[in-house]
């Protein structure tokens, strides 16, 4: 079991939401032990956890509010922070959307790794799959089954020549995030942008920030960073979606042809499902692997 972890200073970074269109600067600022991931919209001096219980909306994005406050499009930094093993931190930001940059969490990456990631003097507890967990939504199933590790299985399936089926499988940990997941970026198809933007979204959306597939192929002239990138980035969703539960998961999880909502709806059903996990926070968990920033 490794020690807790938050950001040594204050970094910040700026840009424009890939559904609303805004610019938003956001500060990011180290947070005692204990205190967990917590957003601050300073515009509306509104603090929001994230927590599974704080999810509003998963349509194209998963939404965190209260009391008619929202804050748009969390999933990649909360992978970016989940992804390096940040327990504690304090995500300020003047708008209703986390900035989108490239698309992917990598630039995230780098800012936190500026802040320079810090120790703190208290162990970080995790959550242990025990038995298998299913979850069936009618068109896509996740699954939790014990392993001695962090396991990630994700599987897609579009109907594009392109796409098709994807899989893939990876042992989670700060390096295999940073290297094999954190660069996919997200996607869209050309004929739903219409549609998108006809319903407020995507306003922000453009070829420097998502991978945009037409009939004949990818808009994109940069083509694509991995071969499968497409499975990696739902892979990132993933990640980011499952650290609502408030804890490390160890175990390996399977999820096939999921979204955000799916993604939340398992989080729920799993959490309510108390005979399958248990809170490990005094035992000392010897595959953990851990990159030493500084």
């Amino acid at each position: 079991m490794r020690l807790q972890r938050t950001i040594k200073q204050e970094v910040s970074f700026e840009g424009i939401g890939l559904h609303t269109g805004s610019h938003v600067t956001v500060k990011l600022k180290p947070s005692p032990r204990d205190t967990g991931i917590v957003f601050y919209r300073t515009d509306k001096n509104l603090t929001i956890r994230a927590d599974v219980g704080a999810v509003i909306d998963t349509a194209f994005a998963t939404s965190l509010g209260y009391n008619g406050t929202r804050i748009k499009t969390v999933e990649h930094i909360l992978a970016a922070a989940s992804g390096l093993g940040i327990d504690n931190l304090i995500i300020e930001l003047d708008g209703s959307e986390i900035p989108i940059l490239d698309g992917s969490s990598t630039e995230l990456i780098d800012i936190i790794l500026r802040g320079r990631i810090a120790k703190q003097g208290k162990k970080r507890p995790y959550l242990r799959i025990t038995k298998p967990v299913f979850f069936d939504d009618g068109h896509s199933e996740i699954a939790a089954f014990p392993y001695d590790g962090r396991k990630l299985t994700c599987r897609i399936q579009f109907n594009h020549h392109l796409l098709g089926e994807q899989k893939l499988s990876i042992d989670l940990n700060e390096e295999t995030f940073a290297r094999e997941v954190a660069p996919a970026r997200t996607f869209g198809f050309v004929k739903d942008i219409e549609y998108l933007r006809a319903n407020g979204l995507a306003k922000g959306g453009s070829l420097d920030n998502a991978v945009i597939l037409g009939e004949d192929g990818i808009l994109n002239k940069s083509g694509l960073r991995f071969r499968d990138e497409f499975v990696r980035h739902k892979l990132l969703d993933f990640i980011g979606d499952i650290s609502l539960i408030g804890f490390p998961v160890y175990g390996h999880l399977v999820a096939n042809r999921t979204g955000h909502s799916t993604n939340i709806k398992f989080v729920k059903s799993l959490l309510s499902a108390v005979d399958c996990w248990e809170i490990v926070s005094d035992t000392e968990f010897a595959h953990t692997q851990v990159l030493a920033y500084s």
